[in-house]
Parts: structure tokens; C-alpha cells; sequence
């Protein structure tokens, strides 16, 4: 259940953890007891999942839980879609899983890697203006509480836990299962196709409006728009998935391997970065296909990089897009990555960056050997000014004081926080920053 300590790092390489004990508990009574000892000794408890957080959320020199042996189908009911999992189960894993019930996830992110926690946890999200992000399907949580004792919570039971668990961000105690509300399994019709960006911009609202699920990336030293748009089908829906030639070319030797090439060129002679992300953004043709959804919605990364991203008002998408091009053109920055636009709805979760709001998601990337930090402030200044919210599991430098002034209930969070974990057993240096530190540990 427990192993001495050793090295973690990130999916990205940028946060790297050194635990003075690693705990893989087989069910929720192990995890409780492993919480309680760790409590007893004055070590703090970390959670961590894939690792695909790019901040120092799961960092901890205490104990880190691994939840692989918590990562299995606890229930399924395929008439009124309620499935419930254990907390550790990968994104990627579910998807399959579901489908042999003839279910699926409502909606998804185009990474799908985490594990369901995870994602939940920091407000993953998928794209659609009138879906939610992924928190918004789960109808019930399973928990262990900084005191050893596992609780269950839901609308109904203990309604305030459940509202603010759903994006907890690890504060409130380590979830060990949760239920979603699953939907029929569905297909998904793409079309992607490249747009001027000027055209794009001037039409967004319809095009967010006119499909089930779109999306766009950007390089930004270019003008061309990379487009996606998904229709909703139903599961019987002939598949005509991208053929494996087409797969191999645009999703594995460009999209993964010429844009690796491009980085590692990039950082050795930076003045080559816009030249060859114009012809990135350019060297992307229309394709169209058909395949059930949770292979539609994820794509693979291989090549690695730093990522900020922030949630803003919606009315102010094409004027902060705006502002960042002419930041870019007004700037000697070499942006090797591309920025990505996705839209999703309001919702009443207390810490969702969408709180209470229709939200635009603009997500800024730099390879991970490049100077990032002028870039990230800039964009952080420029979606800032709009009220913009960063995302939980992405680089951003603010501190409780700012987000307070964000999140109408961040006081009613941090203050069910200071009751149920006043001494800060799962807290760590970056939940100190963002929520302000515990009661117990001031």
C-alpha cells in the first residue's frame, strides 16, 4: 500500500515532486487508513492522477496517493444512464467501456489522458456552447475526508459539498468515486477545414451557435484559422472514420511530427518560428468523417509544451482574439504553438470558471525549451482585463486575493475548505496560493 519516496514530474516536465511516501490503496477503506497515518504523522496527502496538470496542484512532500488500483466500473445503468466509476479510471479508458453499455459521456476535452478526478477536480472541459464542462455530468461523489471518514454527497446529500467538490480542485478531500450521468452512446460528423481568421472572427457567434461542437486554432504569427465542426448523430449512424493513410498524415507526421520538428528547428534559430508556423497552419486540408464520439473528441499529443488558458465572457472572444493578434504583430515574440478557442455554457458549480456564465476558453501554448513567460503574461494581462478566469489545471499567477474578487462564493469554498480540512491536510505551497492557507497552518 505504501513505498518509499521517489521522483514525480508532469506530463509537461515543468512540476516535479519528491514524496517521502508513495500509497496505492486497492479500495476506499485502504485510502481512508492511508489518510489517517499520514495524518497522525504530520505528513500532508496529495492525490495524483496522469500528471496532466500544469501546475504544482498534485505536488506534495508528504504522501502521494496513486489511485491506479481505484480504477474500475462500480455500477452501470444503461436505462437511465447513471454510471459510477472509481476515482483513478483514465478519460480514455471510460470511452470503450461505456460503449459496450451504449453509453456515452455527454461531452469531452481533446486530451484524454486524465483520469476522471482529475478532470473533474481542475473544470475540464470539451467544447459546445450548450454543453457544460465535464463537471457539470457527475450526479454524485464518494470522498474521503481529512479526518479518515468517507462520505457520500450528492443534490440531495450534503447539497453544499457536492455543489463545490465537483470542481474542487484536491481541497476538500480526496474523491474516491464518482457518478455521471451519462448519455446513448452517439456519433460524431466532423469537418475540418482551414478559414481566414478575419472571416472566422467576424462570424464566431454563428458558427458557435450553428453547430454542435466547434472549436479553432490559431498560430498566431499566421492568419488562417484551423476549424472544427462536430454534428451530433445517432449511434446506428454509418462510420466513416479518417482513413489510416489520412491519419498517419495529418495527425501523426504533421500534427505530431512535422510541429516537433518545427519546435526543436524553432529553438535553435528562433527567427524561423513564424515562416514555419505560416505554413503549419497552412499545410492542414479539409477533411470530413464520421465515428462514434469518443474517438472524434480527443486527439493524441505527442510533442510537449507549457499551457495557459482562460475562460472570458463570451460577447468578448473576437475582441480579445483581436487584441492578441495585434499584440503579436507589435511584439518580436516567436510563438511556436498554436492558440485554441473553444465555447461552453454557464453552469452553477461554485469554482467553475464558467460559474454563472457563457464562456469562451482561449488556450495559449509555448514549446517547453522556449521562453514563455513574456508571452503568458501578455495573454494573462489581455483576458485578464475582460474578467477572464484561468483554468484550474493551467499556468497562471494568480493568488486568492485576485480570484476572490472573480468567484462570487470563493469565501463560502475556502470557508467549507477550513471546516472540513482545517489543518491543511491536502493542501500544498499552490493551494496556499490560490485559496489562501488553512486555519490550522497559519
Amino acid at each position: 500500500m505504501g513505498s518509499t519516496g521517489t521522483t514525480w514530474r508532469n506530463w509537461s516536465g515543468s512540476v516535479r515532486a519528491d514524496p517521502a511516501r508513495v500509497a496505492a490503496p486497492a479500495s476506499t477503506a485502504e485510502l481512508a487508513e492511508v489518510v489517517k497515518t499520514a495524518a497522525r504523522d504530520g505528513l500532508r496527502v496529495k492525490p495524483v492522477g496522469s500528471g496532466h496538470s500544469f501546475t504544482p496542484i498534485a505536488v506534495t512532500d508528504g504522501v502521494q496517493l496513486r489511485l491506479d488500483r481505484l480504477a474500475g466500473i462500480r455500477s452501470a445503468d444503461p436505462a437511465t444512464g447513471l454510471v459510477t466509476v472509481d476515482g483513478g479510471i483514465s478519460l480514455h479508458r471510460l470511452g470503450p467501456i461505456l460503449a459496450g453499455y451504449g453509453l456515452a459521456m455527454e461531452n469531452l476535452g481533446d486530451i484524454d489522458r486524465q483520469t476522471i478526478t482529475g478532470a473533474i477536480s481542475t473544470g475540464t472541459h470539451g467544447t459546445g456552447a450548450r454543453f457544460g464542462g465535464i463537471a457539470t455530468q457527475v450526479r454524485g461523489l464518494e470522498l474521503v475526508l481529512a479526518d479518515g471518514s468517507v462520505v457520500h454527497c450528492d443534490a440531495q446529500e450534503r447539497p453544499e459539498l457536492f455543489a463545490a467538490a465537483r470542481v474542487g480542485l484536491g481541497a476538500l478531500g480526496v474523491i474516491t468515486a464518482v457518478t455521471l450521468q451519462c448519455v446513448p452512446a452517439f456519433a460524431l460528423h466532423g469537418v475540418e477545414e482551414p478559414l481566414p481568421l478575419d472571416q472566422v472572427l467576424d462570424s464566431i457567434d454563428e458558427l458557435a451557435d450553428g453547430n454542435d461542437h466547434w472549436e479553432f486554432f490559431w498560430f498566431p504569427h499566421g492568419r488562417t484559422a484551423l476549424t472544427k465542426r462536430h454534428t451530433r448523430l445517432p449511434a446506428d449512424t454509418p462510420l466513416r472514420p479518417v482513413g489510416a493513410l489520412r491519419h498517419l498524415l495529418d495527425d501523426e507526421l504533421l500534427s505530431n511530427g512535422a510541429l516537433g520538428a518545427i519546435m526543436q528547428i524553432g529553438t535553435v534559430f528562433p527567427r524561423t518560428i513564424p515562416p514555419l508556423t505560416r505554413f503549419a497552419g497552412r499545410a492542414l486540408s479539409r477533411r470530413e468523417y464520421t465515428d462514434l464520439s469518443y474517438r472524434v473528441y480527443t486527439s493524441r499529443r505527442a510533442v510537449r509544451f507549457f499551457e495557459g488558458e482562460y475562460a472570458v465572457p463570451r460577447e468578448h472572444a473576437a475582441e480579445v482574439l483581436r487584441e492578441i493578434a495585434r499584440w503579436v504583430d507589435t511584439h518580436d515574440e516567436k510563438i511556436s504553438f498554436p492558440l485554441e478557442v473553444r465555447y461552453v455554457a454557464a453552469d452553477d458549480i461554485p469554482l467553475a470558471p464558467t460559474f454563472e456564465r457563457d464562456s469562451v476558453y482561449i488556450a495559449f501554448h509555448q514549446y517547453r525549451r522556449m521562453p514563455y513567460r513574456r508571452f503568458f503574461d501578455a495573454m494573462e494581462d489581455i483576458l485578464g482585463a475582460v474578467g477572464g478566469r484561468p483554468h484550474w489545471g493551467k499556468m497562471h499567477r494568480l493568488d486568492a486575493a485576485r480570484l476572490r474578487e472573480l468567484y462570487p462564493h470563493f469565501d463560502d469554498f475556502t470557508g467549507l475548505r477550513d471546516e472540513l480540512d482545517p489543518s491543511g491536510l491536502f493542501a500544498n505551497d499552490h493551494l496556499d496560493r490560490v485559496l489562501g492557507v488553512a486555519p490550522g497552518r497559519q
